[in-house]
């Protein structure tokens, strides 16, 4: 694949692996055009996480620390990108579960969620609904992210957290229960 880089110190089209082996030797134009190439991104997989820019900024740093620190560790097999992202929601994870964070363990939120409004979510922007979700508590708006956007199994989210896989769902129930009564407050609202 190759990535076209276009700003004031670089006019070239590098190839992934170009990119990498660049970096790999420590060639500072190779990190910062992967910089440049992803921390936009990625900064928008921090923001869904931290509880302000600043530690937004301050994982998406640590995420490309290691990211430098862990390229050789990169076989080639997936997407790089994909690798990459992992390595970000690892460090936003870290970082959050050194602030305590309580799941509830209650299992009763089994059941399913009433639909009182299918389409209230198509009425929103992307950014009306990350605005949304980043109100959630945060032990609900960490399983939405991983379950719902960043595609992590119950399971994976249990050994990720070291929770129950049922306690991930639980707090899935209860973030999507809460996410739809925002909707309808805002629809409510707009009328």
């Amino acid at each position: 694949m190759k990535l076209s880089i276009t700003n004031n110190s670089f006019n070239d089209n590098f190839s992934e692996r170009e990119i990498i082996n660049g970096c790999l030797k420590g060639n500072v134009k190779f990190q910062k055009i992967l910089f440049e190439t992803y921390s936009g991104k990625f900064m928008t997989v921090c923001l869904r996480y931290a509880t302000d820019q600043m530690q937004a900024e301050d994982m998406l740093q640590d995420a490309f620390i290691r990211i430098f620190n862990h390229l050789e560790q990169y076989k080639s097999e997936g997407s790089f990108e994909g690798w990459m992202r992992r390595i970000v929601v690892n460090v936003a994870l870290k970082t959050i579960q050194n602030k305590k964070i309580s799941y509830s363990t209650d299992e009763d939120a089994g059941g399913q969620i009433p639909d009182n409004s299918t389409d209230a979510p198509s009425h929103l922007s992307e950014g009306e609904l990350l605005n949304l979700i980043k109100k959630l508590p945060p032990g609900y708006r960490i399983i939405f992210n991983l379950y719902a956007i960043e595609g992590y199994s119950h399971d994976e989210i249990g050994e990720m957290l070291n929770i129950k896989a049922s306690t991930s769902r639980s707090q899935l129930v209860k973030a999507r229960k809460m996410l739809q009564q925002q909707i309808i407050n805002l629809q409510k609202i707009a009328v």
